[in-house]
């Protein structure tokens, strides 16, 4: 399940007492049709054999075992959660003013350029990598990983924008004219008030930013090296060679920290209130 579709289907998950039955009856398959095929997976981490099937004929953890000391993925999943981190400081400190200033800000040509920072969320990744590898990688001799690095920022520049800027449409903008009555400048106004209003969408974005970044696959598919290669690339090449457990036990690890960064998200901020905003 990627995280477009996280974002597409949480406000729904709030309930609408309006839905009718045939609305809920689809919601119900959709969710059915992303979730059985996941919970197959995560069985068949379970098995005890050799092969990758389903149901399991035993059961046993050996395979997670194997796949944490398999250093193609260790190494791969170091490279991934690098590329992951920098590219969400790097679209937080991008994404971040640009949604202070389209959501404070009143200037000609607001909504385009609105539209410009939320472009990659409509532009195919293939067609971004293939861009980004003719003109730099191609091109001007630009390194993997950087080439990799500025793609994935522009993947997630979006998610930062979008989010923050619903978190600052919830927040109440007399409370910032307010310190500023009270005498307070503009920096000050900005640290003390600012952004503790903006804290929720900032966590949010960088969580959901660095679960986009490091579950990539079509532009780190592309642009990938010998020398670099990401955890989802690493599992892609993997499957193509063998066909045991050990890749649905790496897929089960992803999932189960992928859970625990959506739980936290939802404990310390909670998504529904910010994906609420996103769609007022």
């Amino acid at each position: 399940m990627s995280t477009r579709t996280i974002i597409s289907i949480l406000p729904t998950m709030k309930g609408n007492p309006n839905r009718g039955p045939i609305m809920t009856s689809l919601a119900v398959l959709g969710y059915i049709v992303m979730i059985v095929p996941i919970m197959f997976v995560v069985v068949a981490a379970f098995s005890g054999g050799d092969s990758l099937k389903f149901p399991p004929e035993s059961f046993s953890l050996k395979w997670f075992g194997a796949a944490a000391s398999y250093k193609p993925f260790m190494t791969a999943l170091l490279s991934s959660a690098e590329l992951a981190v920098l590219a969400t400081l790097l679209s937080l400190l991008i994404g971040v003013p640009a949604a202070i200033g389209l959501q404070r800000g009143r200037f000609p040509g607001k909504s385009w350029i609105q539209g410009l920072f939320l472009s990659p969320l409509v532009i195919p990744e293939l067609v971004v990598g293939l861009a980004l590898y003719q003109q730099l990688i191609a091109g001007l001799g630009v390194s993997t990983f950087l080439t990799l690095l500025l793609g994935h920022t522009a993947l997630l520049i979006p998610y930062a924008v979008r989010v923050t800027g619903a978190s600052l449409a919830l927040a109440d903008p007399f409370v910032e004219e307010a310190a500023r009555g009270l005498g307070a400048g503009p920096a000050k106004v900005f640290i003390s008030v600012t952004l503790p209003l903006l804290r929720p969408g900032i966590v949010s974005a960088a969580l959901l930013s660095f679960v986009t970044s490091f579950n990539n696959v079509p532009l780190s598919l592309l642009l990938q090296g010998r020398t670099f290669n990401t955890l989802p690339v690493s599992m892609l090449d993997y499957v193509q060679k063998s066909y045991d457990p050990m890749i649905a036990a790496m897929s089960t690890l992803i999932l189960a920290v992928t859970i625990v960064f959506a739980l936290v998200a939802e404990r310390t901020v909670g998504f529904a209130k910010i994906f609420g905003g996103i769609n007022k």
